[in-house]
């Protein structure tokens, strides 16, 4: 199915329960990563509420049972069950311990995760520059691990959460680690958010076989999350004056959500792949960033550019 023949009423304020209404998850199993916060935990709730199984691949298991026991709490009955277990995206030997523990198919899985503008260059146990060795390759290795569990799930579909902060810069093939050029938060961040997006293209096109789609979103401008962690007040004041980029309109978590559930459950999106969605749309294809608040960037859905990382990627990950 194209996405021109997608017919749903979602839009920018639908949040993530209005997405679910009707869906029917159960005997499906979800993996949701960096759900202890933000809008992983309304995708965890989401797909729960639906009947899903859900698994919190958190890096700390503390703070994902506590969202487990709440969440619990507010579930309506028959919800599916929910479990945490550890995931650090910068630690390639949890990457590992998660997928060698991994057993039977996986539907659905969300690469929600992710780090935002680290103030200072800073790099993975194994070398990797920080926003690009989380958000794209811990993402990368994980996936890729589970593909077998995937395939097996003859349907699942794979959610990676971009940004519009792609916009910010391509994928630096010839200089990823900042090894050369003055290390940027922003360029920095979005190489990272770009290779989001190449992965999903990436995916789409090797995995069609085993039944997997993958796609790529923009969840939102979303104030009440974890991602600018690392970020002081001054950073977040001078953000369009740092990146040159206006802010969309703000969204909540329930509706920043909303497009994750969206390309993770609903049946309206069923057999599109390697697609980049925003406010549970498909995005249209910019050709500069001058002053736009949304889109995508023609580089980061170009076949050439997802083919060669995901090349440089398998090397990296070795």
């Amino acid at each position: 199915m194209s996405v021109s023949e997608t017919s749903h009423p979602f839009g920018a304020n639908t949040t993530a329960s209005e997405i679910i209404d009707g869906v029917d998850l159960h005997g499906r199993r979800a993996v949701v990563t960096g759900a202890g916060s933000g809008i992983g935990v309304e995708t965890a709730r989401a797909l729960a509420t639906a009947g899903a199984d859900v698994t919190l691949a958190v890096r700390s298991t503390d703070a994902g049972a506590r969202v487990v026991a709440r969440l619990e709490a507010q579930l309506p009955a028959g919800s599916g069950k929910l479990n945490v277990k550890r995931l650090d995206l910068a630690d390639r030997s949890t990457v590992t311990a998660f997928v060698a523990d991994w057993s039977g198919p996986l539907h659905i899985l969300v690469n929600n995760a992710g780090v935002m503008a680290l103030p200072e260059l800073t790099r993975t146990p194994d070398g990797r520059e920080t926003q690009f060795g989380v958000n794209h390759l811990g993402h990368f290795a994980l996936t890729v691990g589970l593909r077998p569990a995937l395939a097996a799930a003859e349907g699942a579909r794979i959610v990676s959460v971009a940004s519009i902060g792609h916009l910010f810069s391509p994928v630096v093939f010839d200089d990823l680690d900042y090894r050369f050029r003055p290390y940027d938060p922003w360029t920095s961040y979005g190489q990272s958010k770009t290779a989001n997006v190449l992965f999903a293209v990436g995916a789409a096109e090797r995995w069609a076989d085993d039944g997997i789609t993958a796609n790529a979103l923009m969840p939102g401008n979303i104030a009440d999350t974890s991602l600018a962690r690392h970020m002081d007040p001054g950073q977040l004041a001078g953000f369009i004056d740092a990146t040159g980029l206006a802010l969309p309109p703000g969204k909540t978590v329930e509706q920043g959500a909303a497009t994750s559930v969206l390309l993770a459950a609903s049946p309206t999106v069923e057999g599109v792949t390697g697609r980049y969605f925003e406010d549970c749309a498909p995005s249209r294809t910019v050709t500069e960033r001058a002053d736009a608040v949304a889109g995508v960037a023609s580089y980061a859905l170009d076949r050439a550019n997802a083919q060669r990382l995901w090349a440089v990627s398998e090397a990296l990950v070795r």
